[in-house]
């Protein structure tokens, strides 16, 4: 019986496979653009308080929005290895996860791990993030990023060393050289007389965009970390909605079949939803 309802659902979910996944690339390359021409505009004086608050507005959604583009270049979404396209697959990866200067080799190989052992204490390098409920798990994206805290921030450094591998130290490199230049950046504007601009422009909308991350990716659709295929990943309703929450609500979707991009896993839930309540998951919120 298990085995029919397995060989059902996978014939579902392959349906969902690819799509208009050049979307995330293009809409990527063309936030990046913008987001970079807000620095020239900020220390040559054009953009004014209003001007400003909506280039805040903007870098905030990027930082945080920018991870789902990020996320699909992980899995090899956008365009799959072996493919003529593969670099702008990469390119898109590492361009989204520039704002919240965290390198796409890091951000790629502690998900990868994150999707092996999800919901494992010691393995799990996104298990840190939990916490008894939505306030707590709140404050919690926040404390783990803090110095000498034992959170997401400390364990990904970590897992990079305990990898010890040529793609671990490159990617662990790349982050180091990031987050260089980001300083470098705060650094130069600061001293030139826009600690205001670059810090509304890319400190603090980092700061909001590493919590939302961690808030709706790590936390929401992993609370209470159960374990098991059908356990680890929840399908749950989001009280801001659907595109607040990253379109997170059916994250049980990409963990059980991470080759459906995030704009197909609505449509691929509600395919298989009786698959999946036969299979013992809770469908109650949608």
């Amino acid at each position: 019986m298990r085995r029919e309802l397995m060989k059902e659902e996978r014939a579902i979910a392959m349906q969902f496979h690819g799509g208009a996944t050049w979307v995330y690339a293009a809409l990527t390359v063309t936030c990046f653009a913008i987001w970079v021409s807000l620095f020239p505009l900020a220390i040559f004086g054009y953009l004014g308080p209003v001007g400003l608050t909506l280039g805040f507005v903007f870098s905030t959604f990027c930082a945080a929005y920018g991870f789902i583009p990020s996320h699909e270049a992980m899995h090899s979404n956008i365009y799959p290895r072996g493919h003529k396209l593969y670099w702008v697959n990469e390119l898109t990866g590492h361009l989204s996860t520039i704002p919240i200067a965290l390198g796409f080799g890091v951000a790629r190989l502690t998900h990868m791990e994150h999707h092996k052992y999800t919901n494992d204490p010691q393995l799990d390098p996104d298990y840190t993030d939990g916490a008894p409920n939505w306030w707590k798990a709140i404050l919690k994206t926040w404390w783990n990023r803090q110095p000498g805290v034992e959170g997401s921030v400390m364990r990904y450094k970590k897992m990079m060393v305990d990898m010890d591998t040529p793609a671990s130290r490159k990617a662990a490199m790349q982050t180091t050289i990031l987050q260089l230049v980001m300083l470098g950046t705060f650094f130069g504007m600061a001293w030139s007389g826009h600690a205001i601009e670059v810090a509304v422009l890319w400190w603090l909308p980092r700061q909001v965009g590493l919590s939302w991350i961690r808030y709706w990716l790590s936390w929401a659709p992993h609370h209470p970390q159960e374990r098991g295929r059908y356990k680890n990943t929840k399908i749950f309703k989001a009280k801001l909605g659907y595109w607040a929450s990253m379109a997170m609500e059916y994250h049980l979707i990409h963990h059980l079949y991470p080759g459906i991009p995030n704009h197909r896993q609505k449509e691929a839930y509600h395919a298989m939803k009786d698959v999946l309540r036969r299979q013992g998951v809770d469908v109650s919120a949608h």
